[in-house]
């Protein structure tokens, strides 16, 4: 594998904001090759959950997202905030986005989204036995409505591709082969 990676002998930054920062790498090919404006988007990692509540209901979550122009179902999740274990930040983010608390959160996978453009990693969790203890504390610009289904339903929706988002379809698919739902 050492063979095959690249070395990075300069970066410089296009843009650096909070929600968006691009880097241009230039790089060494083992073979000795130049690479050229190689073209990096540095985000936070996040973190998503299959969250099921104390009544064995499984939490989703509709929230529009811009670039797609679509409002999507999904499951909860969100950024992992600098220096915050995965666990911890997803803890939160189910808080925040459903009102619900979880003690039983296990990880189920890890996955690079788009490794060849971008740096960050997304913690894939099940969730068990969750609480309603508190309404949503919603971000500035978030407007996320919860709904509950089975487990049943869910298989349901994912085989009706009613997810768009290709992370939170892997992560659902992870779920259910732990809780034995789906058979490899």
């Amino acid at each position: 594998m050492a063979k095959l990676k690249w070395e990075t002998l300069s970066s410089e930054y296009i843009i650096k904001q909070p929600w968006a920062t691009m880097r241009r790498d230039t790089c060494k090919m083992p073979d000795g090759r130049i690479v050229d404006d190689y073209y990096v988007l540095e985000y936070p990692d996040w973190a998503n959950a299959v969250a099921i509540t104390e009544d064995n209901e499984v939490l989703l979550v509709k929230q529009y997202r811009h670039a797609a122009n679509e409002v999507l179902l999904e499951i909860p999740g969100g950024v992992i905030d600098a220096g915050e274990d995965p666990k911890t930040a997803m803890q939160r983010e189910l808080l925040e986005e459903t009102g619900y608390h979880f003690d039983d959160i296990e990880p189920i996978s890890t996955m690079y989204p788009n490794p060849s453009t971008g740096t960050n990693i997304c913690h894939a969790f099940l969730a068990k036995g969750g609480k309603l203890v508190q309404g949503q504390k919603l971000d500035e610009h978030e407007e996320i409505i919860v709904e509950k289904v089975s487990i049943p339903e869910l298989k349901e929706l994912l085989a009706a591709n009613k997810f768009g988002q290709a992370l939170h379809i892997s992560s659902i698919f992870y779920a259910l082969i732990k809780l034995g739902e789906v058979k490899l």
